[in-house]
Order: C-alpha cells, then structure tokens, then sequence
C-alpha cells in the first residue's frame, strides 16, 4: 500500500476509534445540553417575571422547583461533556500525532535520497512539527458535525414550541451560516493558512542556516545583514498569520450578524405566542448557531490543514521497491564504471584519486545509496545497482563522510548511531582505532562526555575521527572513506593511518578511500584514477590505473 498522509491518518482514527466516537457522542452531548440549558434558562426567566407580574396568586401557583432542578442537571451535564470531549478528543489527537511523526522520521530516513537531503534542517523540523500540529485538526475537528447536528436538532425541538415558523428560521440560519461560512473561509482563510505554513518552514530553515554560520558572520561583521534577512521571513510569517486572524475575525463577524439576524427572525414569527416560549425560542436559536462554531473553525483551518497534507506527503513518496538483493551471505565484489567497468574484489583496498570536481565523493554516494540517478555501471555481486534493495546496499557499506556531522549529545550517543547494539568495549576499541583514546579518556565523563551543539566542544580533526569512529563500528564489508585525515596534523594522521591499517589487516574489510594527501593512500594496493569531470553530472570520464 502507498504510503501518505491520507493512509497514515485512516490508520490513527481507526486505532484511535474508541476514543473519537466517545469525544463525538461527548461533543453531541454538550451541543444538546447547552441548547436545552438556555432555552429552559430563558423560558423560566421570562414565566418567573410574568408570574411575578401576575400577583401574589400567580407567584404562589408557579412551580420554580422543576426548572431550577432541570438547569442545574443540564449545567452539570454540559460541564462534564464539555470535559470528556475535550480529553477524549485531544487524546485521541496527541496519541494519532505520537504515531505520525516517527512514520513521517521514518519515510524521511527510508525514502529516496534526493528527497529526504533536499531538506534543509528548518525545513525538515517545519514538516515534523507545525504540518503535523496543522493535521490535528483532522482529529480534534471531527466531532464539530456531531455538535452541529446536536445543536440544531435541540433548537429546532425547542423552537416548534413556539411554533414552525420559528423552527423554520432556525434551520434557514443555520443553513446560511454554513454555506456563507464555507464560501467565506475559502475565500480569507484557504490562501492566509497556506502561506503560514510555508513561511514557518522559510523562517526555520533562515534561522537554522544563519546560526550555523554565526562565526563568519561575526568576523565579517555581518549580523545586522542576517538578522535582518531573517527579519524578513518572519515579517512574511507574520503577515500571513494576521491574514489568518482577520479571516477569524470575519467569521465570527458572520456568525455575530447570522445569530442576530435569526433571533430577529425567531421572535417576529413567534410575536404571537407567550412571551416564556418566545424568549425560550430565541435564545435557542443563538445557542443551536453557537453549535456550528466548531464548523466554522475547521472551515478556517482547512487551508493549513491542506497545505501541510501536501507538504507532508512529499516526504511520504516511497522509494521505488527494486527487484531483489543477492545471498547477504554470498560473495560481495563491487563493480566500478571505471574505464571499461573495475571490478574490485572482496577485502580490495582501492584508493579513487583525481582532481577536485572530478566526480569522486558524487562516485561513492552513488555507490552507497545517496544519489540515485546515474547508476549505470555500478554492481554488488554482480548485481546491477538499479536492482538492489535499499536496505541490502547499505548494508554494504560503513561511510566516513568528508563533511563530519555530528549529534548534538554524547560521544556514545553519536557512536551507537552505526551500531545501536555495540557494547563499552567495541565503543573503546573503535575510538582507539581512530586515535581518540587520549581525548576522550580526559574528557569528563569518557564515552558519556557533552560534545556540544553539532559537535562544537570538539575541534575540526577531533570531530572527523569521531565519525571516523563511527564508520569503523559499523560491521560491514567495505569501509568507505572520504577524505579520513583532512585537518589533521602529521603526527595524528600517522598514527590514524596506522591504526587503519591494523584494523584493516585485523578484519579484512575492503576499502574504498579518495583523498588528496599522499599518506592515506599508503593504505591502498589499488589506485583508480578519475579524469576532469564532462559536463554536470553526466557519467563520469574515468580512467583506471
């Protein structure tokens, strides 16, 4: 089955289906006794003053008791409706929305590559929480028909007392609410909920991008320039969502004007009746249109909810499921489209040299599954790229990016990232392996140790050899690494190419390295060479050697 929004949903409200339909019978309730509450509020105000009116006789003969007693059982009903439904919706909501966004993590990490990278941090963090927020409605909105239909049911009871013209009214004002209520959010509300939701994630991926590059930004004494780009997204954001606040203000304008003009309707028609049963009919009427509100507010938020279901199912566009993955067990040689196709067999240490630009580091992401396009020529035993599950190709490869991220956490937090299940002594030997025994033993805490935000405790070359470290924990047949000793001094790059090595002769690891400093290439028994790059990224002009 397709993964989207729209599955993902259906699958939360039926999980969730005990809960919505106790949050609808509770809306339903409410709706019902508010109605009923303040047309009997009305009718004992109004008889009480006309019994009043009518002497010590009238005062003694009316019965006060029944009425007070009714009200109060209706307040204390409607007071625990209003509570069920509020805490039978909004559970139901939070527990969808908890299953939501780790499906929506999920595709994101699973999905095809060129989707899930094209995101920016912001952006990423606007589709996981405010599009998702904007999807509650689909939830917390769905007893709002429930009450409506509740409302108007106990108005248009209470309002044939007075009669059927009366009731009449009553249906056509709700009637008129709806449609100009509808036609009106589509018109002031529909475009405003748009724009805020891709504003939200423009100003989260400003702000994100800005303070990732705070430091230049200092020395070239360009703050103001930053803030005030920033400053512009949130002014966009900011006029979107008064957009939004002026269509709400619009609809409960209508409402307003809808309501009054219906209880002027209601009280014309029943000009002829006893005064309790007319005050009783109108005030009927303002509650029972009350009713739509919930209505009205998903009519409003539909723009939002709309833009977001889109923004969301971007992400949620599966990868295309290839045929097969060969034995996991059988014979794991690659093929390169180098020169005529390079076949390098399993434990190979192969360095890719060339000039910058040439097409290495887009070579591996190919390889190991970053870059879908342009897989021509490649192969794992013998199977075509193309072919191969994504889950099989990864399994493959352990990758040491030239670009080093890191989590914001620990060191064995962002250890456990390429193997969750590895225990303290694995942990150790693969700090060793990437000469970070001394650092981390000093820092405070050992594997437990703060590394800051995205790594920032540590310096440039101690950040490369945690995520050297990281790829080295992975278990898997080749070890990717692109540009391992960047940054590094002679000293810590002999000893990190030294213990590469033994680590390599200890567990007979392929290699796949590209680097533009002689001394790693030590490593390698096999050297391909790539020549300049053709045009983009058309296939790579290689040469082997």
């Amino acid at each position: 089955m397709t993964l989207s929004l729209q599955s993902l949903v259906a699958e939360q409200r039926r999980a969730q289906g005990h809960a919505l339909i106790l949050s609808a019978l509770a809306a339903a309730v409410l709706a019902l006794c508010a109605v009923l509450l303040m047309g009997l509020s009305g009718w004992f105000i109004a008889a009480a003053a006309a019994a009043g009116a009518g002497g010590k006789a009238a005062v003694m003969a009316f019965n006060y008791l029944l009425p007070s007693a009714g009200i109060r059982l209706l307040a204390i009903l409607r007071t625990g409706a209003r509570y069920g439904e509020r805490l039978a919706g909004h559970a139901a909501a939070l527990n969808a929305l908890a299953e939501i966004r780790p499906a929506l993590y999920r595709a994101l990490a699973r999905g095809r590559p060129e989707a899930a990278l094209a995101l920016s941090s912001g952006e990423a963090s606007a589709r996981l929480v405010q599009d998702v927020d904007a999807v509650e409605t689909l939830f917390v909105r769905l007893s709002a028909p429930w009450s409506a239909a509740a409302a108007l049911v106990a108005g248009l009871a209470l309002t044939l007392l007075a009669g059927p013209v009366p009731a009449l009214c009553l249906l056509a004002a709700m009637g008129l609410l709806l449609v100009i209520g509808r036609l009106l959010a589509q018109g002031v509300s529909t475009e405003p909920g748009r724009e805020v939701q891709g504003a939200t994630g423009e100003l989260k991926d400003a702000v994100a991008a800005y303070l990732a590059a705070s430091p230049d930004l200092v020395c070239y004494d360009l703050e103001d320039r930053a803030v005030a780009a920033v400053m512009a997204h949130d002014q966009r954001l900011g006029q979107a969502q008064g957009r939004v606040v002026d269509g709400e203000a619009l609809m409960a304008a209508l409402q307003a004007v809808v309501s009054g003009l219906a209880v002027a309707a209601v009280l014309l028609a029943a000009r002829d009746v006893a005064i309790p049963l007319a005050a009783l009919a109108a005030l009927s009427t303002v509650v029972a249109l009350e009713g739509a509100a919930g209505l009205l507010r998903a009519f409003e938020r539909a723009g939002a909810a709309a833009e977001a279901e889109r923004r969301l199912n971007e992400v949620l566009i599966p990868s295309t499921e290839p045929a097969r993955s060969p034995d996991p067990f059988g014979v794991r040689d690659l093929t390169l489209p180098i020169g005529g196709g390079v076949r390098l067999a399993p434990g190979v240490r192969a360095a890719l040299v060339g000039p910058s630009g040439c097409g290495k580091t887009q070579m591996l992401e190919r390889l190991i599954g970053l870059r879908t396009a342009g897989l021509e020529g490649f192969a794992i035993a013998g199977t075509p790229l193309a072919r191969l599950t994504p889950a099989f190709v990864r399994s493959q490869f352990a990758y040491g990016p030239q670009d080093a991220r890191l989590l914001t956490g620990s060191v064995r937090d962002n250890l456990l990232l390429a193997s969750p299940r590895a225990s303290d002594a694995e942990l150790w030997l693969a700090r060793a392996d990437a000469g970070l025994e001394d650092r981390i033993s000093a820092m405070a805490g050992g594997l437990d140790a703060w590394v800051g935000e995205g790594g920032a405790r540590l310096s440039g070359g101690e950040r490369r050899r945690l995520s050297l470290a990281r790829a080295l924990l992975r278990p898997s047949p080749w070890l990717v690494l692109d540009e391992p000793t960047e940054g590094l001094d002679s000293q810590t790059e002999a000893l990190v190419i030294a213990r590469l090595e033994q680590r390599l002769a200890r567990t007979g690891q392929g290699l796949l390295l590209v680097s533009h400093r002689p001394a790693p290439l030590a490593l390698c028994d096999r050297t391909l060479r790539l020549a300049d790059p053709v045009a983009g990224l058309q296939p790579l002009a290689t040469t082997a050697g």
